[in-house]
């Protein structure tokens, strides 16, 4: 299985399209970043003065709806870069990132980022050509999005959480190693969490998933997938 979407997010940074001697003279820079759980790394609004990457641990991509409501675009670990965009036009953030768990940082300014660029033109054209892929893939996904049902937003919201931290166990069953509300889901599919409830719980009566000590897991992946679309 594949989850598009998270595994998009997590290949397909312009970063990850730097040679890897610019890409590790880039990183040597970089700054280390503790985060404990629950803290907030930025904010939306916030100025984009450079990027992170996730080396160790868990954070969220959420925005705010104008009734409060939280929408959870991302969960992340380790390799994953996030406000990279940032780099290119120095915009407000669009997003706030929470750490889920005890997470470490390495954060590359954006200052630093345009000084290694100016020395390697070739650089910008390789940003230009990610960024492009970037949205034809947003668009995709946008597309496919609006053509699922409640039962496949579920889905897929559980498949980007094996894809962040899943940990394969016995008879090749997925454990989230992260312990998830049916709200966090519900914020992940956009949908009301009595409709999630209602999913997952008949989802654990039929045994396609299950939950121990907080924990869900995927019981018949193929079935998850399904849903999903995948």
């Amino acid at each position: 299985m594949e989850n598009k979407r998270g595994h998009f997010r997590r290949n397909n940074h312009f970063l990850a399209a730097l040679p890897g001697e610019i890409s590790s003279r880039l990183f040597a820079k970089a700054v280390p970043v503790k985060l404990p759980a629950d803290a907030l790394l930025f904010n939306a609004g916030d100025e984009g003065n450079g990027c992170y990457r996730v080396e160790s641990g868990l954070v969220k991509l959420s925005v705010l709806s104008a009734e409060g409501d939280e929408r959870i675009l991302d969960i992340l670990g380790p390799g994953a870069i996030v406000g990279e965009l940032s780099m290119i036009d120095a915009a407000p953030r669009s997003t706030a990132v929470y750490a889920l768990r005890d997470s470490t940082l390495s954060f590359i300014s954006r200052a630093t980022f345009i000084d290694y660029a100016e020395k390697n033109p070739d650089l910008y054209r390789q940003v230009t050509t990610l960024l492009a892929a970037r949205v034809r893939e947003m668009n995709d996904i946008a597309v496919a999005w609006s053509f699922l049902s409640l039962e496949g937003r579920v889905a897929y919201a559980l498949l980007e959480l094996v894809e962040a931290c899943g940990e394969e166990i016995d008879g090749g069953r997925m454990m989230i190693r992260q312990k998830i509300e049916q709200s966090d889901i519900a914020a992940m599919a956009g949908m009301a969490r009595e409709n999630v409830s209602r999913i997952l719980n008949r989802w654990i009566r039929e045994r396609l998933i299950s939950r121990h000590a907080g924990y869900y897991c995927i019981e018949a992946q193929e079935r998850i997938e399904e849903f999903a679309g995948n």
